[in-house]
């Protein structure tokens, strides 16, 4: 039997289809009201697929609740050979995404694969992003993924998707449908007034006009009257069976059917027969059953009272219970489902065992949203003591903080402190929230958390509750009652011989040691860390202590010994799965390659990382992406892609806004946008009020100096340089993000723009030499420059000689490096010293760069010049390059010289 009035989408799936073949893969949403014929499109889709050799994999969803998590990708799976468990599986929901994207690409091959998965608006959320993780991957791939729905799952916004939207039927292919099952034609336009061109309503009353029951006085008014007059005329032990498995789902096998009325199966066949005939009930390829249509089911549920129903509910339980009790993880919400429906009537606590079991079930599975789901309706059962509520509260909290609702955890952490009857279960509801950007969330937790410590607990738990407040006071900047708090969380954990508690406790520690002053414990914390991880075989914690170790090594200037245990890294990283994981490597990787001068590598590898984090938590993704930006872009300019970027507002977390809008004002000099950085340095506000984290004290400053010395902020930049006094002899590192060069380097450049010459040329040498030692190239070449100039502008005894042997072998450096920022600059100062200078100003640029001496803004002299400000910002530029000079303070000084 042909499809009717479906030739255009088709034709589009056709394509579709084909171009898969070819590898370039897509997702087709297949939206429209029930009955309006998505699944039998569908069906025809793989009917194409198949005839073309290509291979096809269905996937779908149940119209109930009780699904077990991911339920249309393990039909998808096994479909293509694979274990479902073993592929559905995993410490992190990344690495399962992927091995279910693998799984996929390897079952697409050299023919290609469509994967149809049909009904996801009744798909749990765990699969839906799944659905979203395939779908942003499936561009290159061999593969068509085609979904239909009635309500759209918000997947529209993924840049590989097209839309079907499928409208009813018009009188004359209403006309066609009613030829196909009767040759009287005269019904059409009655039968289209009556189903409005519904195509399940059409088809449902062809075959009431084909088998004698259509009453023209009479018509029914809805598919589900159709079904419920043909359930009428169906056998009394029919309709039972089909009542049954309507309460069992729209897909069911014949044995749990037959075991829910006690009934042999032999003594179902006939019926099972009777109720295919009927229309009620298609036969599968499995060789399990199907209804015709959701609406199908729905109207033989609806046609059994409330005893019956609720029987039935608990036949289905206790069948699922009987058969499949040697392994029920697969049925757990299938059976909960069941006894939840006898919940409404009493046996609360029995739904509740079941629900709360399934929710651990759907968590161990890294389906979180399902075991929200399943926790939240749990505690709508009744009776419920607080104990229970407390416990419950506290796993739905956890299952929340994964699924990335953390207004969910927060409101499950109140709840279960609410109703907490020991002070361990305060503790362990206190422990549901972690420390985040959010000042809101974390006010709460520390609220809960002071509370649990005011009562008498097990040292273990004292000692994870300390390492969280700990963590709590590195967001609100507490940094001498971090160091406390860490310290007691420390000593509790060693004594308890609690691993948990340990790893908490480390991790809480670190933080708490800073800067150089603290690098040394934290080499010590990481030893303790790796010691750990051996002993109980953690892959997180062997992260974490490679992750401190590298930190602290790159810190230091070790730039070749970080390189050589990146491996190390990697190996823990790859034991430990997902997305945040590998980021820790990414971003640890792209700042040695950065250090080091090799610009390329570190880009690629940032970027990746960036991809990788930014679905999972944006802020630090943007932050850690952007700091390696800022640091690449003083050697390498700005690209199209960066200015674009850097000029997108960003809201930091209140902790790191400091930070943000110091590097923020430097990037947009780099990007030859002064107002802008001028803007933004403002933002940051007072340099006494300044708030930094304290891990980034010194890049901050780094920062904030370089963009004083482009915005001529000189007040600033005198206290800048006296605060970066501490850290002489040390590497401006954010955290191991991107690598900023020796302390000297920051200090020489700010003196020179102050006019200290003497001092400035002496901490470029020394920066010149710091940064050789450690391997970091590019900025050995940035030193030399920065020398180099302050040399010309001393003009001292022997100054130019030196100025030109120094000049010449950075600009040797920075050609092999392709240090793009700094190739013009070095040309124009090697072509000074040498008397070639052909760069001589033109009237107009020796006009601008006394206003410039003058002190005016690019927007002043564009007001005094009556030029736009872009014009006025160019000439700076040029003058700039022709000179030879970093900052606008040595055009001052040249003018006043000249």
């Amino acid at each position: 039997m042909g499809i009717v009035g479906r030739r255009a989408e088709l034709d589009a799936l056709r394509g579709w289809v084909d171009d898969a073949r070819e590898g370039r893969g897509r997702l087709v949403l297949c939206a429209g009201e029930a009955g309006i014929g998505k699944t039998r499109l569908a069906q025809e889709v793989a009917g194409l697929a198949l005839a073309q050799g290509t291979s096809v994999a269905w996937g779908r969803c149940v119209e109930t609740e009780g699904a077990p998590a991911y339920w249309p990708w393990r039909q998808v799976l096994r479909t293509l050979g694979r274990d479902a468990d073993e592929v559905l599986s995993g410490e992190d929901r990344f690495g399962l995404f992927e091995e279910v994207t693998e799984a996929v690409r390897r079952a697409a091959g050299d023919h290609g694969l469509v994967v149809i998965l049909d009904d996801i608006h009744r798909a749990d959320e765990s699969s839906l992003l799944v659905l979203r993780h395939v779908a942003e991957q499936i561009a290159d791939l061999p593969l068509l993924v085609l979904a239909t729905f009635r309500q759209s799952p918000a997947l529209t916004d993924l840049p590989t998707v097209e839309r079907l939207e499928l409208r009813n039927f018009t009188l004359a292919e209403v006309s066609q449908q009613l030829s196909l099952a009767t040759t009287d034609q005269d019904l059409a336009p009655t039968v289209y007034e009556v189903t409005g061109g519904n195509p399940l309503f059409v088809r449902e009353l062809a075959r009431a006009i084909a088998d004698g029951s259509w009453r023209p006085d009479r018509p029914p008014r809805s598919v589900l009257e159709i079904v419920a007059g043909r359930l009428d005329r169906a056998s009394a032990d029919c309709r039972r069976l089909v009542q049954a498995a309507a309460i069992v789902g729209r897909d069911f096998r014949l044995p749990l059917v037959a075991t829910t009325l006690r009934l042999p199966i032999e003594k179902c066949l006939p019926l099972i027969d009777e109720a295919i005939a009927s229309g009620f009930v298609d036969r599968l390829a499995s060789g399990d059953f199907r209804f015709v249509h959701a609406l199908t089911r729905d109207a033989i549920e609806a046609s059994l009272p409330t005893a019956d129903r609720t029987a039935l509910h608990r036949s289905v339980a206790e069948a699922l219970e009987e058969q499949f009790a040697d392994d029920l993880s697969e049925h757990l919400t299938e059976i909960a489902r069941h006894r939840a429906e006898l919940a409404r009537y009493g046996d609360g606590a029995t739904a509740r065992a079941w629900l709360v079991r399934a929710a651990d079930d759907a968590v161990r599975r890294l389906a979180y949203e399902e075991g929200v789901r399943l926790y939240r309706e749990a505690l709508g059962t009744r009776p419920l003591g607080d104990e229970e509520r407390c416990r419950v509260n506290v796993a739905l909290g956890k299952a929340a903080y994964l699924a990335g609702d953390l207004e969910g955890c927060l409101d499950a952490a109140l709840s279960a402190a609410k109703v907490a009857q020991s002070p361990e279960q305060a503790a362990e509801a206190a422990l549901v929230l972690e420390a985040v950007p959010d000042q809101r969330i974390n006010a709460s937790a520390k609220r809960l958390c002071e509370e649990a410590l005011a009562q008498s607990i097990d040292p273990a738990l004292r000692a994870r509750l300390l390492a969280q407040r700990s963590q709590l006071a590195f967001y609100d900047g507490e940094q001498a009652r971090l160091d406390s708090l860490s310290s007691e969380a420390l000593e509790l954990a060693r004594t308890s011989a609690d691993d948990r508690a340990l790893a908490e406790a480390l991790r809480a520690r670190q933080e708490a040691c800073p800067g150089p002053a603290g690098r040394a414990e934290r080499l010590d914390l990481a030893a303790e860390m790796l010691a750990l991880a051996q002993r109980t075989g953690s892959a997180r914690s062997a992260m974490w202590g490679e992750v401190w170790r590298l930190d602290a090594l790159i810190e230091s200037g070790r730039l070749a010994a970080a390189a050589e245990e990146l491996p190390r890294l990697k190996v823990a990283v790859e034991r430990l799965g997902g997305p945040v994981s590998a980021w820790h490597h990414d971003r640890i990787a792209a700042c040695i390659a950065q250090a080091r001068g090799r610009y390329a590598e570190a880009a690629a590898i940032g970027r990746r990382g960036f991809d990788r984090m930014r679905p999972v938590e944006r802020a630090p993704a943007t932050g850690a992406f952007l700091a390696l930006q800022n640091a690449l872009a003083t050697h390498l300019g700005v690209s199209a892609e960066l200015g674009e970027l850097v000029r997108q507002p960003f809201d930091p977390p209140p902790r790191f806004a400091t930070m943000a809008r110091l590097s923020r004002a430097y990037l947009l000099l780099c990007a030859n946008s002064p107002e802008q950085a001028a803007a933004s340095y403002r933002q940051a506000g007072p340099i006494e009020t300044w708030s930094l984290p304290a891990f980034f004290v010194l890049p901050g400053y780094v920062y904030a100096a370089l963009a004083c010395c482009g915005l001529g902020r000189y007040d600033d930049l005198g206290v800048l340089v006296d605060r970066l006094q501490e850290f002489r002899g040390e590497h401006a590192v954010g955290n191991g993000v991107a690598y900023l060069g020796p302390a000297e380097l920051a200090i020489g450049r700010a003196e020179a723009v102050l006019g200290r010459l003497d001092a400035a040329i002496d901490d470029l040498a020394i920066a010149v030499e710091q940064a050789d030692r450690a391997g970091a190239a590019g900025f050995v070449a940035e030193a030399q420059y920065h020398l180099a100039a302050a040399l010309v502008e001393r003009d001292g005894p022997g100054d130019r000689d030196r100025a030109k042997s120094v000049a010449t072998e950075a600009a040797r450096l920075i050609g092999s490096l392709g240090l793009a920022a700094y190739s013009d600059r070095i040309g124009a100062l090697v072509a000074r010293l040498d008397g070639t200078d052909a760069g001589a100003l033109s009237p107009r640029e020796v006009e601008v760069a006394g206003l410039v001496a003058e002190g005016l803004t690019n927007r002043q002299i564009a007001e005094r010049l009556v030029i736009s400000e872009r014009t006025a910002q160019n000439h700076v530029q040029h003058i700039l390059t022709k000179l030879g000079f970093a900052t606008r303070s040595q055009i001052a000084t040249w003018i006043t010289r000249r």
